[in-house]
């Protein structure tokens, strides 16, 4: 079982960026693809962004790419979310999914979240 921790949430102006980070640990990290997912209020938990263990496929939702950016790196059990141009309909918590499925659904570990609100 892995799980997952997430940190770098915050409050940031319209136009600004955060880097949101996810540490796992437990089992074997290397074999799971990630996800990033956000819950902002009265709404439902949506996919953000995903990555494979090679890293060499990422899926992101259509409102955010060109925007975010996720990467990993299996060595230190990490995944982050790379946060530019950020909007005011981004406020949200974000949470760190793994699962062996994937990429925008069927995730299983979760961490607790970490509140991010973009100011106008």
């Amino acid at each position: 079982q892995v799980q997952l921790v997430e940190s770098g949430g915050g409050l940031v102006q319209a136009g600004g960026s955060l880097r949101l980070s996810c540490a796992a640990s437990g089992r074997s990290f290397s074999n799971y693809v990630m996800g990033w997912f956000r819950q902002a209020p009265g709404k439902e938990r949506e996919f953000v962004a995903a990555i494979r263990w090679s890293a060499l496929d990422t899926y992101y939702t259509d409102s955010v790419k060109g925007r975010f950016t996720i990467s990993r790196d299996n060595a230190k059990n990490m995944v982050y979310l790379q946060m530019n141009s950020l909007k005011p309909e981004d406020t949200a918590v974000y949470y760190c999914a793994a699962d062996t499925a994937g990429p925008r659904t069927g995730y299983h570990t979760w961490g607790q979240g970490t509140q991010v609100t973009v100011s106008s």
